[in-house]
C-alpha cells in the first residue's frame, strides 16, 4: 500500500512513492571498470509545491583498506515530472509570467494522461557536478519506472558518455534501482545498480 501524503498536487500523485531521503550502498560494473567494494548512495526527492519532484543524489567510494575513507563519485541535481504540455497558465519559458490564471489540475485530469500500457510519460532532467546533462523520458507505471536518455549535453572537457537509460523500483519498502551507460566508448549496457532503504 502506497502511502499518498496530504496536500499534494494531483500531478505528483504517480511519483508520491518516490518522496523521502533513501540511502543505501551497491555496487559498480562497467567494462574495464569493475571494483570489488559497494558505494554509499543518498538519494532524495521532495517536493515544494509545484507539479515536479526536487532531486539530489550524492555517492562515495569507500576505501577497501579504510572504512571511513570516501572517494565522491556522482553529485546530482534535477527535477522529475509527468510529461504534461505546458499551457498558457504556466509560467515560462524563463522568468515570464503566466498569461492567463493556472490550471488546478484533478485527480480525474490525471487519469486521462494514462498512456497506453497503463502508466503515465515521464520526464527527469538532471545535472551533474561534472557539467553533463541529461534529459530522461519514459513512464511510471505503479512502483516502477523506465527511463532512458533523449539528450546529453557534456561541456568539452568532460569524459566520453553519450547514453543512459535507469530503473527505478519499489520492493519490499526498498528503493532499488540499476543504472546502464554508453561512455568511454563501451556500448550502452550496465554500470552500477543500488538497494536503498527510507532514511527520512
Amino acid at each position: 500500500m502506497l502511502d499518498i501524503p496530504t496536500g499534494l498536487p494531483a500531478e505528483l500523485v504517480p511519483l508520491s512513492w518516490l518522496i523521502g531521503v533513501w540511502e543505501g550502498t551497491g555496487v559498480i560494473d562497467y567494462g574495464e571498470h569493475s571494483y570489488a567494494g559497494e558505494f554509499t548512495h543518498r538519494v532524495s526527492f521532495s517536493h515544494d509545491g509545484g507539479g515536479y519532484l526536487n532531486y539530489s543524489a550524492d555517492a562515495w567510494l569507500h576505501d577497501a583498506d579504510d572504512p571511513d575513507q570516501r572517494t565522491r563519485l556522482v553529485a546530482e541535481l534535477g527535477y522529475w515530472r509527468l510529461a504534461i504540455p505546458a499551457t498558457e497558465g504556466d509560467p515560462g519559458p524563463g522568468l515570464l509570467p503566466a498569461l492567463v490564471a493556472p490550471v488546478v489540475r484533478t485527480a480525474d485530469d490525471i487519469e486521462k494522461l494514462r498512456n497506453s500500457d497503463g502508466g503515465f510519460d515521464l520526464e527527469a532532467a538532471l545535472v551533474h557536478a561534472d557539467g553533463v546533462s541529461e534529459l530522461y523520458l519514459g513512464q511510471i507505471k505503479g512502483p516502477r519506472i523506465d527511463i532512458a536518455t533523449d539528450a546529453v549535453v557534456r561541456p568539452a572537457g568532460a569524459k566520453s558518455y553519450a547514453a543512459a537509460a535507469r530503473m527505478y523500483g519499489l520492493v519490499d519498502g526498498h528503493l532499488l534501482w540499476a543504472w546502464d551507460i554508453a561512455a568511454l566508448g563501451f556500448e550502452l549496457s550496465a554500470h552500477a545498480s543500488a538497494r536503498l532503504a527510507k532514511a527520512e
